[in-house]
Parts: C-alpha cells; sequence; structure tokens
C-alpha cells in the first residue's frame, strides 16, 4: 500500500508540478529565430519579444536571396532548425533547412540547383586568423556564423524544431 502511495504521489508531482516549475523558469524558451542580414543580427525571440541579440557574418555575396548552390548568398524566407551537429572545421553548427519549397520551385525554373547545407555555426579555430578577424566581415558560402562564444549560447537555448526566419 505504501509502495503505491508513493508511486500516486510521483505521478501527481510530474503531471501537476513540472508545468509550473518550468513556467517559474527565468529563462523563457525561444520560440523563433529572427536573422536580419542588413542589419547583421541574429535575434532570439520568445512570443513576439528580443530575449537576445548576436553579431552575425552572412555568405560572401550578402545581398539578395540565394538562388543556386555556390552563389555565395544566405538564403531569406521561412525555415525550421532542424538538426545539430559538433564540426571540426567550425565547432558547433546547426542545420537550417534550406531549401524549402519556394526555393527549390525557383531553381528549377532557373535550371539550376538549389543548394543546401546551410548552416548556424561557429568560427573556426586558427592560428593564423584570430576570431574577431572572422567576426568582422561577411565570409562564408551562406551559412551563418557567429563568435564561439555565441553560438555555444545558442546551441543552449534553441531547440531543434524551432522556426528560423531570414529576412533581407
Amino acid at each position: 500500500m505504501r509502495r503505491w502511495l508513493s508511486l500516486l504521489c510521483a505521478v501527481v508531482a510530474v503531471l501537476f508540478c513540472t508545468p509550473f516549475a518550468a513556467q517559474a523558469s527565468s529563462e523563457p524558451i525561444i520560440d523563433k529565430v529572427l536573422v536580419e542580414k542588413s542589419e547583421r543580427r541574429l535575434h532570439l525571440m520568445h512570443r513576439g519579444k528580443v530575449i537576445k541579440s548576436y553579431r552575425v557574418s552572412l555568405g560572401k555575396q550578402p545581398k539578395g536571396a540565394k538562388v543556386r548552390e555556390g552563389d555565395m548568398r544566405t538564403p531569406e524566407g521561412f525555415y525550421w532548425i532542424d538538426w545539430r551537429k559538433t564540426s571540426d572545421k567550425f565547432n558547433l553548427s546547426m542545420h537550417i533547412s534550406y531549401p524549402n519549397s519556394r526555393d527549390r520551385a525557383r531553381a528549377q525554373k532557373l535550371g539550376v540547383p538549389a543548394g543546401g547545407m546551410i548552416m548556424l555555426h561557429g568560427t573556426p579555430l586558427d592560428d593564423e586568423y584570430p576570431e574577431w578577424y572572422f567576426h568582422t566581415l561577411d565570409w562564408t558560402e551562406g551559412c551563418i556564423a557567429l563568435k564561439n562564444d555565441d553560438m555555444r549560447d545558442i546551441w543552449s537555448r534553441v531547440k531543434d524544431g524551432t522556426l528560423i526566419e531570414i529576412r533581407p
């Protein structure tokens, strides 16, 4: 009888107390990542409010939306953070679900491959070029790059399945 009562108390605690504990957390859940290319800013959002912002580097051709593989542009539109991995070259990286159906249709109409493997990622560890060097220019092949400390922070706050909007 005592075991059943303990089990019942544990179930009640999980069902009724966990949501309140989650609400009491000081860290809001990030429900959207917003990138403003023209401002070189990435914003973590919760219910339409900016929680934190970071400076980003973009593709070597930062103006305009990505049209095809190899154009060195960062996409524009609505995507998802759909998986993540550690990277020997760029430390932490989170995959952006580019191309979406609109991107694929545009590329198909032009008869070119849309490309892929667009990531949020950190900065290379390179003895010849310090991190601040990468942080001051657009250097990627279309990805969105951040300082490694910033990328670690985003990695811990943003879950897979989070919406990412990339604006011009």
